[in-house]
């Protein structure tokens, strides 16, 4: 039991500091106010199917807290909370929809689209408040407050999902074993 507490504890702290590393390979142009297309998400959500959403939720969690020492927009403490250690907890919560069992038999690609979805969705509507609170100065003018925030946070959060699915799907067809625990998973690695 405590080695396996050891062992989770180190993939959520490796799985944090790999979704930092991938959050530097990024296609951020188009976005003056923040936000980015990469590959952060990929290991928040492996450790949420692999570990459940509990673990998912911390490695989220430490992610964002890692993203604010490393470089944050920052106009307000509730904002600042908002869309960096709350934004990337809610992606753990995509841990609901996926057994780590389901690996062993098939991969669950409808299940891991749901999962996905679902964190992104949460994600989204944390930075989609924060642009109405904190960032309605930068709409164009006669572009309704909710619509700026909406397209914004869309435009990038949509992109970087649908690319998280393929890669998760991916690692999943490839390396179902990754996604499960045990004795034979290791084994059979």
């Amino acid at each position: 039991m405590q080695n396996t507490r050891l062992i989770v504890l180190l993939e959520i702290a490796l799985m944090s500091g790999l979704a930092i590393i991938l959050s530097y390979i990024e296609f951020s142009a188009l976005w003056a106010m923040g936000g980015s297309i990469s590959l952060v998400m990929v290991p928040i959500f492996i450790i949420s199917f692999r570990r459940g959403w509990k673990a998912g939720v911390v490695t989220g969690f430490i992610t964002g807290i890692l993203q604010i020492l490393f470089g944050a927009v920052i106009v307000h403490p509730i904002q600042f909370v908002l869309e960096y250690p709350i934004a990337y907890a809610v992606l753990g919560f995509a841990g609901l929809f996926v057994n780590r069992e389901q690996f062993k038999n098939q991969v669950p690609a409808a299940m891991i689209i749901i999962g996905v979805g679902f964190g992104t969705l949460l994600r989204f509507l944390d930075h989609f408040n924060a642009g109405l609170i904190w960032f309605s100065e930068y709409a164009p003018d006669g572009m309704p407050v909710v619509t700026y925030s909406a397209l914004y946070n869309a435009s990038y959060l949509v992109p970087e999902m649908l690319i998280t699915i393929f890669v998760v799907i991916l690692i999943s067809k490839y390396r179902p074993q990754f996604f499960y625990e045990g004795r034979k998973a290791q084994i059979a690695a």
